[in-house]
Formats: C-alpha cells, structure tokens, sequence
C-alpha cells in the first residue's frame, strides 16, 4: 500500500500543482486584465459624472444670474414707471390746485358788484384743470424730482449688478 501511496501522494501534489497554476493563470490571465479594464471604466464614469455634476452646476447658475438679471431688469422698469406717474401725478395736482385758484380769483370778482362776467374772465382767466402749462419753475422743479428719481433707479440697477 505504500507503494500505492507514493502513486497517490505525487497524484495529489500534481493535482494541487495544476489546481494552483490554474488559479493563478485565472488570475492573472483572465481576473487583472478585466480588472484593470473595470477599473478605467469606473474611473471614467466617475469623470464624466464629475463632468456632469459640473455642467448641471454651470447651467444653474447661468439659470440663476439670468433670473436675477431680469428680476433686475423689471425692478428698474418699475422704478423708472414709479417715478414717471409720481411726476404726472404732481403735475396733474398742480394743475388742479392751480384751476381751484382761478375759479377761487373769477368768484371773487363775480363777487364785486361792480364787475361784469366778461371782464371777469378777461381779468381771471381760468386755466384747465388737466394738462395745463405749469409755471417754468415749478416745471423744472418737477421734471428734477423725476430726473434724481430716475438716477436713483439706475443706481439701485447697477448696485444690483455688482452684488450679482
């Protein structure tokens, strides 16, 4: 039996050298090769996920610079139409209180007995309550109220810009 066993020992140590040889052929014929090559795939999508990630960044923040920008864009219109109705606005309360005044002076003269309507209104004339000729001091007053106004709108839009 002994000489059996010698046959069955060496039988052994050639099949655990060929069981070890093919392991380590598996591994480095078919495993590291593959390996290696998932490896740079998983490397490269890891890249191109990065790349990916940086872009849709990119893209929100243009989205948001843009939003920005026309939230400015619409807050400088609004201000500038702001201030172009202030003005309209006090030019019309000027005209008003400036017809309330005629009518105030005509009466006036209605009242004295010796004045007829006529003269009256050549002496008083009365001024139209809507889109009258202001005073030219009182004018420029105005349109200077609207012109710092209106730079104070441009400020605010460029203050804005800068911010962002």
């Amino acid at each position: 039996m002994l000489d059996r066993a010698g046959a069955i020992l060496k039988l052994c140590a050639a099949l655990a050298l060929l069981i070890a040889g093919s392991g380590a052929g598996y591994y480095y014929g078919i495993f590291l090769p593959n390996h290696a090559r998932l490896q740079a795939e998983r490397r490269e999508a890891e890249a191109e996920a990065g790349e990916q990630a940086r872009r849709d960044a990119e893209a929100r923040f243009a989205a948001e610079q843009s939003r920005r920008q026309q939230a400015a864009r619409v807050e400088y219109e609004d201000c500038l139409n702001f201030a172009e109705l202030r003005y309209k606005n006090r030019w019309a309360s000027a005209c008003r209180a400036m017809h309330r005044s005629d009518v105030a002076e005509f009466e006036d003269c209605l009242d004295n007995f010796f004045s007829t309507e006529k003269s009256c209104r050549r002496r008083h004339p009365i001024r139209p309550e809507r889109g009258c000729a202001l005073p030219s001091q009182l004018a420029a007053a105005l349109a200077e109220d609207r012109d710092r106004a209106k730079e104070q709108c441009l400020g605010k839009l460029q203050a804005s810009r800068t911010v962002g």
